[in-house]
């Protein structure tokens, strides 16, 4: 998900405009997967649900940005925002699930 993020804001016109956007989305892309990762080196199951968490808060955020973005962005990247927003949607939802599931909750 993080390489497609990167291909997009790559791909994004080189305006004022897109730069906090693109930056801030980029950050928030990469950390979703920078805090899973995370979580495999946590001393706890705390631990462990708390950098899933993290990582939620993330794909939530990367959602906004995917969302605030698409009132300006070029036609011709609209399929790729569209996948974008679909792969998010659906990682932010595994990752919760997988913390209702760390937290013994039912789906």
């Amino acid at each position: 998900m993080h390489k497609m993020c990167y291909f997009f804001v790559r791909d994004l016109p080189n305006e004022k405009l897109f730069w906090s956007i693109s930056d801030q989305l980029l950050r928030s892309a990469t950390s979703i997967g920078a805090n899973i990762i995370e979580a495999r080196a946590s001393s706890s199951k705390k631990d462990f649900i708390k950098f899933y968490e993290i990582a939620l808060k993330s794909a939530n955020e990367t959602i906004y940005w995917l969302e605030i973005i698409i009132e300006i962005v070029p036609k011709n990247l609209l399929d790729k925002l569209k996948i974008l927003q679909k792969e998010t949607d659906e990682l932010a939802k595994i990752v919760a699930a997988s913390i209702l599931t760390m937290k013994n909750k039912k789906i």
